[in-house]
């Protein structure tokens, strides 16, 4: 673990990340794992588990460190905001994405496809409603991404759970089986080689801003700003950064948040918090929505889906 610790904390350091702490864990196979535990300025927590043996694969290619790289940049400015593990759908529900166990691990149900365990956690304040996950990514997708660890998968993986919660394919209980959550080419175009989640509009876009400043600000984090030019919501729209930073400029006359100079963070206002029973009403017809869609076979589920 030494050196792959040294190692991470070299580019955390470059990006500005300060590690509080590490500890050494397994993977579902029994291999030794590498959990590092970061802190931010504004009092967050995040963590990154790498396995141990892929120091070696990291050091040897170039665009895993660099890959690295950009994701501990990001990292460090989504762990800005008071709750960097929650994420927004498109339909107004605000999850934290808790306890994923990585890297994904092949399958031993005999399918042919890897696994990954997590739960989506409704961040409603004091909600007991969650999802056991299943992400399960197929061989020929396994090909696409740079690797299965963390920080190379974990994108595609949150957009497609919050995809499979905009399908109705996902239900939030106060407790159950997993369920399963398909990580696929569906989402990936061979032709323009790039991933596509959701084909959304300007007005959804906005909506889905001013959603996400009002959960992830406003109720979740004491109106504290939050990053809007978030490379894992840029990649849920289909959209750019510089169309994120675009929409919160064109937005910031109608009052409902403050903006920085670079239009890279945002905190809500009064006037935004004052639309509360709208959002809070968005979200319950959401999770109404759910379990009509849910298909019941789902439910019996299996512990390696």
């Amino acid at each position: 673990m030494p050196v792959l610790t040294n190692y991470v904390q070299e580019i955390a350091a470059a990006a500005g990340l300060q590690i509080a702490s590490t500890s050494s864990a397994t993977d579902f196979n029994g291999a030794p794992t590498a959990q590092i535990h970061f802190k931010s300025a504004s009092g967050s927590a995040s963590s990154l588990e790498i396995t141990e043996s892929f120091t070696a694969e990291i050091e040897r290619r170039s665009e895993l460190r660099d890959e690295l790289a950009s994701y501990l940049r990001g990292l460090e400015k989504r762990m800005r905001a008071p709750r960097p593990e929650v994420f927004l759908t498109l339909h107004g529900l605000p999850l934290a994405m808790q306890q994923f166990k990585w890297p994904y691990h092949r399958s031993t149900s005999g399918a042919d496809s890897y696994i990954l365990h997590g739960i989506a956690q409704l961040a409603e304040p004091e909600s007991p409603l969650h999802a056991k996950v299943s992400a399960s990514l197929t061989v020929t997708f396994a090909e696409v991404l740079p690797a299965l660890e963390q920080p190379y998968a974990e994108s595609v993986t949150f957009n497609a759970i919050r995809k499979t919660l905009d399908l109705g394919q996902l239900e939030l209980l106060k407790s159950g089986n997993r369920q399963p959550v398909p990580v696929s080419t569906r989402y990936y175009s061979f032709r323009q080689k790039r991933f596509i989640f959701n084909d959304t509009s300007d007005q959804q876009r906005k909506d889905f801003l001013h959603s996400k400043i009002f959960w992830t600000s406003g109720r979740l984090g004491s109106r504290k700003s939050v990053w809007i030019a978030d490379p894992y919501d840029a990649q849920y729209l289909d959209c750019s950064l510089d169309d994120l930073r675009q929409i919160g400029r064109e937005q910031t006359d109608e009052g409902l948040f403050t903006l920085d100079p670079e239009g890279e963070y945002a905190a809500a206002t009064d006037k935004l918090m004052a639309r509360a029973p709208e959002y809070e009403a968005k979200m319950n017809r959401a999770l109404a929505l759910l379990k009509p869609k849910f298909n019941e076979e789902m439910r019996a589920g299996h512990q390696n889906m």
